[in-house]
C-alpha cells in the first residue's frame, strides 16, 4: 500500500493523540485510508463509490475526533502528515487483514457461524482491536468470538486458540503468521507531574515507571535498564496498561505504547517515538 508523505523533516516536541483509539469510526478510518492511498479526494471518491463532499466530511470527522491533521493540502494532492503517516502504519495491516476477511466472508469462502478462539494481550484487545471485534460481531452474529487475554504465548498447534494477535520483536516458532503493523513508543508524563516539578526541570529531575522482573524481555524494560538508574524508578508494574494506570496518576514517566499514552487526555507525550521501542504486530493461525 503505497503512502504519499509530507516532509520527513518536520519536528515537533509533542504531538496530539493521533494514535489508533478504541473509539475510531472503521468506517471514517476506511475514508482516511482511500486518501492516503489515493493521493486525493477526487481519487478517494472514486474507489469507495461516493461523493467528493462525503469524503471531505467524513475526513473531517476523524480529524475531529482524533484532534490532529492528518493531511496537508497541497496543490498536487493530499500528503500526509506525521500524525497521519503514524496513523496509517498503525492501521495499513490490520485494516488488511479485515478486509480480506470481509471479502471472504461475502463470497462464501468462510463460515458465518460457529466459535473463533482468539488470544491475544490486554494493551492490543483495548487499545486496537475491541472496536473490530464489536463490528465483526454485529456483521456475523452466527460467529462466537472467545477471546482469552493472556500475556504469555498459547500454542496454537495443540488447538489451544485459533487465532494469536501479539506484540513482540521476538515472537516464539510456533506463531507463523504475517506481520500486521508495528506499534511506536515514547516517553509520557501526566500533566499534574509535570506541574510538580516545576518549569525549570530537567530529565534527571524525573522519576519513573518501568516493567517489572516479570516483564524484563520486552523492549520497553532493556531501554530502562540501559538509561535510567534503578534509585530513579518509583514504581514497577507487571502489565503495560498497569504502567500506563501508574504514570497517569503521576507516579513519573514512563515508556508507553503510543496507543495508550495518547488515549488518555490526561498524558502528555515528552519526545517523539524511538524507533529502537517499535514493537511488531503480528497476527498469527493454525495452519488448518
Amino acid at each position: 500500500m503505497q503512502m504519499i508523505y509530507a516532509n520527513p523533516h518536520t519536528q515537533m516536541t509533542t504531538m496530539k493523540p493521533t494514535a489508533f483509539h478504541p473509539a475510531s469510526n472503521w468506517d471514517d478510518l476506511q475514508f482516511f485510508l482511500a486518501v492516503a492511498t489515493q493521493g486525493s479526494i477526487s481519487a478517494a471518491a472514486r474507489r469507495l463509490g461516493v461523493n467528493h463532499s462525503t469524503v471531505l466530511r467524513r475526513l473531517a470527522s476523524l480529524e475531529a475526533h482524533l484532534g490532529s491533521r492528518l493531511f496537508d493540502r497541497l496543490p498536487a494532492g493530499y500528503a500526509l502528515t506525521d500524525a497521519g503517516q503514524e496513523l496509517a502504519e498503525h492501521l495499513g495491516g490490520v485494516a488488511e487483514q479485515i478486509e480480506s476477511a470481509q471479502r471472504r466472508m461475502k463470497s462464501g469462502d468462510l463460515a458465518i457461524r460457529g466459535v473463533v478462539r482468539l488470544t491475544t494481550t490486554d494493551t492490543l484487545l483495548g487499545s486496537m482491536l475491541m472496536p473490530h471485534l464489536v463490528r465483526f460481531g454485529r456483521l456475523h452474529p452466527q460467529v462466537e468470538i472467545q477471546v482469552t487475554v493472556n500475556n504469555s504465548f498459547l500454542n496454537l498447534t495443540q488447538r489451544e486458540a485459533d487465532v494469536a494477535i501479539r506484540g513482540s520483536n521476538r515472537p516464539p516458532e510456533n506463531l507463523v503468521g504475517r506481520r500486521a503493523g508495528r506499534i511506536r513508543t515514547a516517553p509520557y508524563a501526566a500533566r499534574s507531574y509535570l506541574k510538580s516539578l516545576g518549569r525549570t526541570h530537567t530529565h534527571e529531575d524525573w522519576r519513573w515507571v518501568g516493567p517489572d522482573d516479570s516483564l524484563a524481555h520486552i523492549e520497553q524494560a532493556r531501554w530502562l535498564r540501559r538509561n535510567v538508574p534503578p534509585e530513579r524508578v518509583a514504581i514497577r508494574v507487571d502489565s503495560l496498561l498497569g504502567m500506563a494506570d501508574a504514570v497517569a496518576a503521576g507516579a513519573g514517566v514512563g515508556m508507553l505504547l503510543c496507543p495508550l499514552g495518547d488515549a488518555r487526555r490526561e498524558l502528555v507525550r515528552l519526545e517523539e517515538p524511538l524507533p529502537a521501542l517499535d514493537t511488531e504486530v503480528r497476527v498469527g493461525q493454525h495452519p488448518d
